[in-house]
């Protein structure tokens, strides 16, 4: 890897004082107080960063994109690789506060100073190895898109009323695309780390303005948004900024875990992914109103089997 790659996280922290209270002086739909998108229990994002202080040496800066003023308490903002930015420095005032990550999602080719190329990490994704990066570019210095065996399903096939908002999303960059390059159908992107590049971002919002401002104005995920993450990937398929990966180089980059309360069922997962070695985890919280602490528990051992050691992205008295 010549070029410099940085690396941005969304995070939020919904224990944050007021940030509960203020979410719910605008929830309409009790689907979005749904606390799997907005909970830290795990501090995942704290063995992310070792993870990536281990496994990524490459790495120029690392990101923090989150609503003001939260940051990581144990975070060290005076490392010189680290940089908060917070939404109203890169979002229009009138969108803002915004618990849409589709709307995030969709600036974060503004935040400045990023390189051309960077890696999206989600605050739940772990880098397992330091060929992670390699995997992601093609031979001819292209990214590479890794893309899920499972379809999009048409729009005309869901019910905005029952489906869910990411399944909407991306039936909906689905459709948009169609208009342009034809009828898919066009697969998911996997659960992991995302090569994604400034220019087709760009290229992305010129081409498709209603969609991403329907989404930017969403409060919350909504029945007519977009998922750039997904967007953006496969316009640069189609226009050739990017190449799609193989499946069995996708299977190997992904490997997923579903944190549930049943604890027989998470353990099996975890064990499932430590024999696979695939070269990132996703460790997605699935455990709705009230988390089993024994899993927590679990899952935290597991976590610093992984990644023991703290990096210098911590703050020394919280190690």
């Amino acid at each position: 890897m010549s070029e410099p790659l940085d690396i941005v996280y969304t995070w939020v922290d919904d224990s944050f004082p007021g940030y509960l209270e203020e979410l719910n002086t605008y929830v309409a739909d009790k689907r979005d107080t749904n606390p799997n998108r907005t909970r830290d229990n795990l501090d995942i994002i704290r063995y992310s960063l070792r993870s990536v202080a281990q496994n990524l040496s490459g790495i120029r800066k690392i990101f923090f994109l989150t609503c003001r003023p939260q940051m990581p308490d144990w975070l060290n903002t005076d490392h010189p690789q680290i940089e908060v930015v917070h939404h109203d420095q890169i979002m229009d005032p009138a969108i803002l506060p915004t618990y849409n990550s589709f709307a995030i999602v969709s600036h974060l080719h503004l935040i400045p100073g990023l390189s051309q190329r960077f890696l999206y990490f989600e605050d739940d994704m772990l880098a397992m190895s330091p060929r992670l990066t390699d995997c992601m570019f093609a031979p001819d210095g292209r990214p590479l898109v890794h893309l899920d065996r499972r379809w999009v399903a048409p729009l005309d096939k869901l019910n905005p009323a029952t489906s869910s908002p990411w399944n909407l999303s991306l039936a909906n960059g689905d459709a948009a695309l169609a208009r342009r390059f034809g009828q898919g159908p066009r697969r998911h992107i996997i659960h992991a780390p995302q090569l994604m590049q400034i220019d087709v971002a760009q290229a992305m919002c010129a081409e498709y303005p209603d969609l991403i401002a329907a989404t930017r104005a969403s409060r919350f995920r909504g029945a007519d948004n977009v998922a750039c993450e997904f967007l953006s990937q496969h316009l640069a398929i189609e226009t050739g900024a990017a190449v799609q990966a193989s499946d069995t180089a996708s299977a190997k980059m992904q490997g997923y875990v579903s944190l549930e309360n049943f604890a027989p069922w998470t353990w099996l997962q975890l064990q499932r992914v430590m024999r696979r070695h695939p070269l990132s985890v996703t460790l997605n919280d699935s455990f709705e109103d009230r988390p089993n602490p024994r899993v927590e528990a679990m899952v935290r051992a597991r976590l610093d089997h992984w990644f023991p050691a703290a990096c210098a992205c911590e703050r020394p008295a919280t190690t």
